[in-house]
């Protein structure tokens, strides 16, 4: 998978860096991975949920910070729209980002 941008992950990282590790290795399997549906990426990450309109939610270091990404399986893109604290999270509508 292509992830774009990956500078989403380094710009919070450099802000929060002890997700340096879990993001490190979210990129790492992602990058690798050739998903083409839900359920390749639940292989991936078991706790990813689809919450509409082409996003998808990832757990990042246990639940403390999530990851919203827009996949697109035929380009094989992922695309970062949104990093941070499960408190973050909240208060976003993750499907419209």
């Amino acid at each position: 998978m292509r992830i774009i941008p990956f500078k989403a992950i380094k710009d919070y990282v450099k802000e929060n860096a002890n997700t340096r590790v879990a993001l490190g290795d979210w990129y790492s399997r992602t990058k690798r991975a050739d998903w083409h549906s839900l359920m390749d990426i639940k292989r991936d990450f078991n706790s990813v949920d689809y919450v509409g309109n082409d996003r998808y939610v990832f757990n990042i270091k246990g639940n403390h910070y999530r990851l919203v990404a827009i996949i697109v399986f035929a380009s094989q893109k992922v695309y970062i729209r949104f990093i941070g604290s499960h408190k973050e999270y909240d208060k976003i509508k993750a499907n419209k980002i």
